[in-house]
């Protein structure tokens, strides 16, 4: 007898086959994409590739301005409440709602892909009064990303060598030249664009420099993947003291019933450097021609 299937039999062979691998393949490409997970206030970004998962103080702190020179407590940071609005079973897509002691309310969607991070943040104005919310911070932890132990991450410059922000064009590497000691709060270093006042960023010390764009990241250990993040508007780059970096955004302060958007991106990508910067160029096209 002759159990060979028949052609129909064999057609539905081929696609049973066929769509069990582009299965198989799809999970696979899901699986090595970035995921999300929240965790009190802290945003951890994971993934297979990831040498260790990047935890973010999201968000650090809502700020007013002339904060280069002020008490950190006392004056610059504004009381926020953050509630968790939604994250998606494949957590990928997070939602989050900030309310600000003066009012302000800010929405989050921060959806992950395969090498990238997006934020696109809504911050309105309901109330009659002009907030003081001039920048706020997204502080990125990377003791783990980088190969080392998080415990020693206080006012650790170990990292500063596969750290960059990128002067004249070009990629440096930190320490950058002329680095600065003298603030009101030490160690760390902030770079401030040239259209932000000089007075209204981190009160750490103030690098003279005057960073090419909004990129700011790091390299793994061996060097094969980077980190970078970007926001836009972005008030100030900081290299803080718990093995963070920082694109800090900004909001300008919020007239009675005014909407602002702000974008962000963290990138985690192979190291090719000029791929990074066309891709950032792309994506932020007026950030990156600010100087």
């Amino acid at each position: 007898m002759n159990s060979s299937p028949r052609p129909g039999q064999r057609l539905l062979i081929i696609l049973s086959l066929f769509l069990g691998t582009l299965l198989v393949q799809t999970h696979a490409a899901v699986s090595k994409g970035l995921t999300l997970v929240r965790e009190g206030h802290w945003l951890i970004i994971r993934g297979q590739s990831l040498p260790g998962e990047i935890r973010i103080n999201y968000l650090e702190a809502y700020c007013r301005a002339n904060s280069t020179d002020a008490d950190w407590s006392q004056h610059t940071t504004i009381p926020h409440r953050n509630e968790f609005v939604s994250l998606n079973s494949a957590g990928t897509i997070l939602k989050l709602k900030d309310t600000l002691a003066d009012g302000v309310i800010v929405q989050h969607t921060i959806t992950a892909k395969r090498d990238e991070v997006n934020f696109d943040l809504t911050a309105h104005n309901p109330g009659k009064s002009t907030s003081e919310a001039h920048w706020a911070q997204p502080c990125v932890r990377l003791s783990a990303f980088m190969g080392f132990d998080e415990r020693t991450a206080s006012n650790a410059t170990d990292y500063l060598p596969r750290s960059f922000i990128f002067l004249d064009g070009k990629l440096t590497r930190l320490p950058t030249h002329d680095w600065a000691t003298q603030a009101r709060y030490v160690p760390g270093q902030v770079w401030c664009p040239a259209n932000v006042p000089r007075t209204d960023v981190n009160p750490r010390p103030l690098s003279r420099l005057i960073p090419s764009n909004g990129l700011i990241g790091a390299f793994t250990v061996d060097e094969k993947l980077v980190f970078a993040t970007a926001w836009d508007p972005y008030q100030e780059l900081f290299q803080g003291v718990a093995r963070c970096l920082h694109s800090d955004f900004r909001l300008g302060g919020l007239k009675p019933n005014e909407t602002r958007h702000v974008r962000g991106k963290i990138y985690i990508v192979p190291n090719n450097i000029p791929a990074l910067l066309k891709r950032y160029r792309k994506d932020f096209p007026e950030s990156a021609k600010a100087r």
